[in-house]
């Protein structure tokens, strides 16, 4: 099964929608196998992105994301990196569709909710970023036949 990270920003935490992505992402049937509360160091922010460095939003992505606690996730399920994309919506809510999570809960590009990995790769970059191998649980979940074919 794909696994993908996905990361409950500051003012989703601040906002109290971590339940309601869980939520959404379990009632979709995807599983949950790694979970955990933190506030980004100003390092460990800039390496998760290292891919908007040197563009002139970075500081401001950087000083935002640091600025209270996130809570980091790893989801497993088929197709889970797009599907997850699909369920969040644009990255700017503006032009988010009704129902995602950013065009239900997101008014500014800048306060928008919710991050996940946009690829397989960076899935597997974000996760050992964010967590060790013994903090991501495999186990079986008997639901999974009414899931799955």
């Amino acid at each position: 099964m794909e696994r993908t990270f996905v990361m409950v920003k500051p003012d989703g935490v601040q906002r109290g929608l971590v339940g309601e992505i869980i939520s959404r992402l379990e009632k979709r049937g995807y599983k949950l196998i790694g979970l955990k509360m933190l506030r980004l160091t100003p390092e460990m922010a800039e390496k998760h992105y290292a891919e908007h460095r040197g563009k002139p939003f970075f500081p401001g992505l950087i000083s935002y994301i640091t600025s209270g606690p996130v809570v980091a996730m790893v989801w497993e399920g088929k197709n889970v990196v797009a599907a997850v994309r699909e369920m969040m919506g644009a990255t700017d809510p503006q032009k988010a569709l009704p129902g995602t999570i950013r065009g239900t809960y997101g008014i500014d590009i800048g306060r928008n909710v919710v991050h996940g990995s946009d690829s397989p790769a960076t899935a597997e970059r974000e996760i050992n970023l964010f967590f060790s191998p013994e903090e991501l649980v495999t186990y079986d979940r008997n639901l999974d036949v009414w899931i799955y074919e």
